[in-house]
């Protein structure tokens, strides 16, 4: 009876683990100013997971063989949900563009700045993908929402330059480097984007 209690407590704090790590996807955001990021993609999926996934191995009624397939999915979501949850923890800011089917796109980006200005970096497919080099668009940063326009570098000096900035920045970039999940150095596929003020009209 003893083993079966204790079985059934960790159960329950595994599911409130993961309800504690879904609610946290969506709650971490609150942490910036200006209008609320709505989680999209893997971030949804793994806030979404979390809490579902979570509330079964948490309902004191679930099947042994249903707790045990949760179980086994729970790795992909707690990746996921953990990714959406640290990648804000720091500064984040917002960049309003469109996706190739023309669609609206918040794209949700680390950023350093130089003498030279305000930079971000991201794989070259991402940058092609949204129209980025040369747009006007709408940067949510520090709660203000200011035109820029993203000026497209793939001189690989500039963009490990930025990567490196990136990585000193951001402490979670640095930890998920240590363990092999955030590249040290940048890919050969990433660019930099510096974004330059709009010009006035």
């Amino acid at each position: 009876m003893s083993g079966f209690s204790s079985s059934s407590k960790l159960w329950t704090v595994a599911g409130w683990a993961l309800i504690a790590l879904g609610l946290s996807v969506f709650a971490v955001r609150l942490l910036h100013a200006g209008p609320y990021p709505v989680p999209r993609g893997g971030n949804l999926v793994g806030g979404l997971g979390a809490l579902l996934l979570g509330g079964v191995l948490a309902w004191p009624g679930a099947p042994r063989v249903v707790r045990w397939l949760v179980l086994a999915a729970s790795p992909v979501v707690l990746f996921l949900g953990l990714n959406a949850t640290l990648a804000e923890l720091e500064e984040v800011v917002s960049l309003y563009a469109t996706d190739s089917a023309g669609r609206p796109a918040e794209l949700r980006l680390w950023i350093v700045d130089r003498d030279d200005g305000e930079w971000v970096g991201m794989s070259r497919s991402k940058a092609v993908e949204h129209s980025l080099d040369g747009a006007r668009l709408d940067l949510l940063r520090d709660g203000t929402i200011r035109c820029v326009v993203p000026v497209l570098h793939e001189e690989r000096a500039t963009v490990k330059a930025i990567h490196a900035l990136k990585v000193e920045k951001y402490a979670v970039a640095r930890g998920a480097a240590a363990i092999g999940l955030y590249p040290r150095e940048a890919r050969e596929t990433a660019v930099a984007l510096r974004l330059d003020p709009c010009p006035a009209e």
